[in-house]
């Protein structure tokens, strides 16, 4: 089993997004068995209660600190981050988990469509405002948690894609999540170069399909999750093993730049144009921009 080390001084701190539920709540219970202390995001103060509570059950004692956040709001990831780094003199581990899958859309209240706010641009915000924190700590690491479905994003449009609002429907809606998702990939490789000469590591995973949270904006999602659960299809950890083992395993040690699956954590190629360097730098480029950063 992976091991955590951290420092001399304090068990290893591990901020994660999107903990309150499905995948990010299995890994985040499996990391605090593991010995993390963690910091995790949360909008919902009663989901981030229970999920307290299940990680306690699991290994009673553990240090969980819960940081309120709407992740929609980027003076709100802004404001979380800044607060992060002032609680802890070092991030071991960061891991952007949180996502949604909208089947409509719906714009935030700084104007951007919420699933590239949710999805791409707050994981982005949020690292940029923790970097400092993860460069104090030796060997620390980013996880992001991308997708195959950016194999479905149509044709990428920078920096359009970034503020696009236009409405779609529920089948449009698959071309959006993924093209946020091929954004996670190209923000993923474009960091690790970036970030190569820190010692801090970036990679991004594919979880597979999973049951847990699917569609919840769908009236029959909750009849779909059980009968897919019933058939052991979606089995939602191993895409919380890979985000444990990318963020923990010592076989990842140093091993930064890569887009991996959740079958036998085997390296993927993104579609494209994510595994493009000019792309890459031009998404960073036109995010830095739109963001203020």
């Amino acid at each position: 089993m992976p091991t955590l080390s951290g420092s001399s001084a304090h068990p290893p701190t591990i901020v994660i997004t999107g903990a309150t539920s499905g995948l990010g709540r299995l890994a985040a219970i499996e990391l605090a068995r593991q010995g993390a202390r963690l910091a995790i995001t949360a909008r919902d103060a009663h989901r981030a209660d229970a999920t307290r509570a299940a990680i306690d059950a699991a290994r009673p004692g553990a240090e969980v600190r819960v940081f309120s956040a709407d992740l929609t709001r980027m003076d709100d990831v802004r404001r979380v981050g800044q607060e992060i780094a002032a609680a802890y003199e070092q991030v071991d581990v960061l891991v952007n988990n949180a996502g949604l899958h909208a089947f409509e859309q719906r714009v935030t209240a700084d104007g951007f469509p919420e699933m590239i706010a949710v999805n791409y641009l707050a994981p982005w915000l949020l690292t940029h405002e923790l970097l400092p924190a993860l460069t104090r700590t030796p060997g620390a690491r980013i996880v992001n948690v991308a997708s195959e479905a950016s194999r479905r994003h149509g044709t990428l449009a920078l920096p359009d894609d970034l503020t696009d609002t236009r409405l779609f429907t529920a089948r449009g809606s698959s071309r959006v999540y993924g093209a946020s998702k091929l954004l996670d990939i190209m923000f993923t490789l474009e960091l690790a170069r970036r970030i190569e000469d820190t010692g801090v590591t970036a990679n991004c995973l594919d979880p597979g399909f999973n049951v847990t949270g699917l569609g919840r904006e769908l009236r029959f999602a909750a009849a779909l999750e059980r009968m897919l659960r019933t058939l052991r299809i979606g089995d939602p950890s191993r895409g919380a093993g890979l985000i444990v083992r990318l963020a923990t395993d010592p076989a990842f040690a140093g091993r930064t730049g890569g887009y991996y699956s959740a079958r036998d954590a085997r390296p993927l190629t993104p579609a494209h144009p994510g595994a493009d360097p000019e792309w890459q730098r031009r998404l960073w480029d036109e995010t830095e921009r739109l963001l203020g950063a």
